[in-house]
């Protein structure tokens, strides 16, 4: 049976998409989708702990988002917005581009501080720039790039967002949109979990800006999936062998979490793995490494919906998403979280 994009689509009301993050990191709602009693639940994102074992691993992405948007001009005075979605090398990297028609190669646009970029060319469906400026690219990001905002903020970034959209466990530099189940943890809360016993281990997925581009076919057969940057180390492979011998669950901090460990999990066994995946998870996938999610509230027809939809059940995850908003939870990025006790069978 065709699955469809179309399949996965639900009504939320504008109003719902949090515009901010809550006062305080774990200050959101969660939900408790149980796939075992088929039962909705309204919690506190404190009360995470009390879901936990302590034979239970908890994996985090560790990816930390760069200041991956610019703004500038053409020389013809047209206005430019880039956004970065991969530094190659030192001085170049891929990007988005915003402007009234696309600049052809050797193009030079002229970025806030005084800085120079040349078009390249294009790769794929980004193009290709070097920044005129003896400074790595890092740094140059670092010194006049913006916080890289979904689409669905409406508003420009502030100084909340320096902080508050990156984990507090950030530390590997690639991402232009942040693992947003992490965005719930502050430091005390993990201490709280690693108090009870509970393992704690990271692995690192660079989320691509490819992560909200919509779903272009209705036939989910042939969408082709983003690539994006993973690494999954040996040290989680045995951490996960450890778990599975104690009887415990390896619990995924979110979709991107679920992504890497699926991946390097392709022959049946999970092992290391370092490179691209394009891993599409749909209702028909079997997962083979991950127990247990946490996550926020993705778009309608979206793959991160689709991936929720493999793990809980179809039906199942559109009824959570519907009770979420007759609840009045706050959706995406900013937003409350669901956990999800066990995959469907």
């Amino acid at each position: 049976m065709m699955m469809r994009r179309s399949d996965f689509n639900y009504e939320l009301p504008p109003e719902l998409i949090a515009q901010y993050p809550s006062p305080t990191r774990t200050g959101s709602r969660l939900l408790f989708v149980d796939t075992r009693k088929q039962q909705l639940t309204n919690h506190t994102f404190k009360e995470f702990p009390q879901f936990l074992d302590e034979k239970d691993l908890l994996i985090f992405n560790n990816t930390k988002v760069i200041p991956a948007r610019l703004f500038g001009q053409k020389t013809t005075g047209g206005r430019v917005e880039i956004l970065v979605e991969r530094v190659l090398d030192q001085h170049r990297f891929l990007g988005q581009m915003r402007a009234s028609k696309p600049p052809k190669p050797e193009t030079a646009i002229q970025l806030e501080g005084g800085i120079t970029v040349i078009v390249i060319g294009k790769i794929d469906n980004f193009f290709e720039l070097r920044f005129e400026d003896e400074r790595p690219v890092y740094e140059i990001l670092e010194a006049i790039g913006h916080i890289p905002l979904p689409p669905y903020i409406d508003r420009q970034d502030d100084n909340i967002d320096q902080s508050r959209y990156q984990t507090v466990y950030a530390q590997n530099l690639g991402a232009v949109a942040a693992p947003t189940a992490g965005l719930h943890f502050d430091q005390t809360l993990l201490d709280e979990i690693s108090a009870k016993g509970i393992q704690q281990t990271f692995v690192t997925l660079h989320v691509g800006a490819g992560t909200f581009s919509p779903i272009r076919v209705d036939d989910l057969s042939q969408h082709v999936m983003h690539s994006e940057w993973v690494s999954v180390s040996e040290s989680v492979c045995e951490q996960i062998r450890a778990t599975r011998a104690r009887g415990g669950r390896v619990v995924a901090i979110g979709t991107t979490a679920v992504r890497a460990l699926e991946t390097a999990s392709q022959s049946g066994e999970i092992q290391p793995y370092e490179g691209e995946t394009r891993l599409f998870i749909t209702p028909s996938y079997v997962f083979k490494s991950v127990d247990a999610l946490l996550t926020n509230f993705h778009l309608p027809e979206s793959t991160l919906l689709m991936l929720v939809s493999a793990f809980a059940g179809t039906e199942f995850t559109l009824q959570a998403y519907r009770y979420a908003v007759q609840e009045k939870y706050r959706f995406f990025s900013y937003g409350d979280a669901m956990w999800i006790n066990h995959r469907a069978g």
